[in-house]
């Protein structure tokens, strides 16, 4: 008896654990970088290269850093939602160029509209690595301590805006 029963439990087991599996959403994967201080950079500027812009440069406000590349088509569906943020005005977007070419994210910046307050390069993916970056878009949310609050893996959609964004921006700001 006991030779069938533990094979069997062997099997519900597997299977528990598959049915789990499958039920995870691959977006929702936790960053050990939440409630950490942001990484530090000095990165050059996309538009003026003789300039850089350092993590500690937004110390004192709560910003959105949003890492993107002009070769990523899931940055194209979220970037008229950046722009339409970033002319709001209700919280600064940087934009943090990953792994690209220097004129093909200036021309995609031109084609597209530029949301960003500052753009900076990141040619090689370091910066991106020490974020955690697993793949383009990813957008954080910056406090005004310089600790990252939020992680959004994937584009930035209205739901994620309106139901966990820009809430967390607006209590941060208070």
């Amino acid at each position: 008896m006991m030779r069938f029963l533990l094979p069997l439990v062997v099997f519900v087991v597997l299977v528990g654990f598959l049915l789990v599996g499958l039920n995870l959403n691959p977006r929702q994967v936790p960053s050990p970088l939440i409630g950490k201080p942001a990484p530090e950079f000095q990165l050059q500027q996309l538009h003026e290269s003789e300039k850089t812009l350092t993590s500690k440069d937004n110390l004192g406000k709560v910003w959105l850093l949003n890492v993107w590349a002009s070769w990523c088509v899931a940055c194209r569906d979220e970037h008229p939602l950046l722009v339409e943020l970033a002319n709001s005005g209700i919280v600064p977007v940087y934009g943090l160029n990953y792994k690209d070419e220097r004129d093909d994210a200036l021309q995609w910046l031109k084609q597209f509209g530029d949301p960003y307050a500052v753009t900076i390069v990141d040619p090689e993916g370091r910066t991106g690595i020490n974020y955690g970056v697993y793949g383009v878009p990813e957008t954080y949310v910056i406090d005004k301590n310089g600790v990252i609050r939020y992680k959004q893996i994937g584009p930035v959609t209205v739901e994620a805006l309106e139901t966990k964004i820009l809430p967390l921006v607006k209590e941060l700001q208070g």
